[in-house]
């Protein structure tokens, strides 16, 4: 069984489910497949769901709700509002009223079918918004008992100390894994001193760090991945070689190399809790195994040494969507 990690106040399975790629991005959904891996996490352990209101425009809300319609006291739920649309490459739209979230939590509730939302995101900051009015209105529905904890998605240093200053603060969720570090730099040592729990997104680079290089070098058509620079032209052979170096150290270790990327990750800190996402029970099983994996201090530093901080090559998003991280 997967181990318990603390998020602020929020206790939740080491490992998460990112539940995003069962409905979009990804290839076409299967909700009877999704709902197998989704009740087969819960058997393992894995009690922390990642939604969102965006994803698959209502309909991975919806997919999570009858997943778990029968085991809701078995599942630590989270959800976000705050981006009405996904353009590509990264950028959206986004709507961070007070208004727009006291509405967007009925519509995340009713899809869900529960009561209660475990911890409640605000998936992008809106840069029109002050964050304390947005986080003002959260707080409000923690008071009215629809919601128990908040959380932040892709926020800076400056904005989780304005945001946590109104509300406390349970969980950052933003991008990090082995190919992209930035949260290192900043906003990693301020959600440790305020007592924030981080909850990596993407913690296997996108799928880069899965092994699966083939899949990284054949895209399909429609995978959003096509649209982001890592995976672009030369970037796309540079960033296959350091996972290739990443495969060669699991291989020495006889664990794979998604599962070095994990317990990485989950040797960074004890309040970290990465949401791999799959739609597949044997993808999950592998994910979840990685909980069982304890690196050593000199294991580590290889598996640093060869992803070095900075050799990835390309951005996250396009010029357009990083714009819209970080604020």
């Amino acid at each position: 069984m997967v181990g318990r990690r603390k998020l602020g106040d929020l206790e939740v399975s080491a490992l998460g489910l990112g539940c995003m790629g069962m409905s979009q991005v990804y290839g076409p959904a299967d909700d009877t497949e999704s709902i197998k891996v989704i009740h087969r996490a819960i058997d393992l352990g894995v009690n922390f769901l990642d939604t969102a209101d965006v994803y698959g425009q209502g309909h991975n809300e919806d997919l999570v709700g009858r997943a778990i319609a029968d085991r809701r006291d078995r599942v630590v739920l989270a959800t976000k509002c705050g981006i009405l649309r996904v353009v590509g490459g990264g950028v959206v739209e986004v709507d961070g009223s007070p208004e727009y979230v006291r509405d967007a939590v009925d519509r995340s509730l009713k899809r869900l079918d529960v009561e209660t939302i475990d911890l409640y995101y605000l998936h992008r900051r809106d840069p029109n918004v002050p964050i304390e009015d947005t986080v003002g209105a959260m707080a409000e529905l923690v008071a009215a008992g629809k919601v128990r904890h908040l959380g932040l998605s892709e926020v800076n240093a400056d904005t989780l100390r304005k945001a946590h200053a109104v509300h406390p603060i349970s969980a950052l969720q933003s991008e990090y894994s082995l190919f992209n570090r930035d949260l290192e730099q900043a906003v990693l040592p301020v959600a440790r001193e305020l007592g924030i729990g981080v909850v990596p997104f993407s913690p296997v680079g996108r799928g880069m760090l899965t092994g699966d290089l083939d899949t990284m070098r054949n895209l399909q058509d429609g995978d959003m991945r096509h649209g982001l620079p890592q995976f672009q032209g030369e970037n796309l052979g540079l960033n296959i070689a350091l996972a290739e170096r990443v495969h060669g150290v699991a291989t020495s270790l006889g664990v794979t190399p998604v599962q070095v990327a994990l317990a990485w990750l989950l040797a960074q800190d004890e309040h970290i809790a990465p949401i791999p996402g799959t739609k597949r029970v044997k993808y999950l099983e592998e994910n979840a195994a990685a909980a069982d994996v304890t690196l050593t201090a000199d294991q580590l530093a290889e598996i640093e040494s060869v992803v070095p901080v900075g050799s990835v090559s390309g951005d996250r998003y396009t010029p357009g969507g990083m714009r819209a991280v970080n604020l």
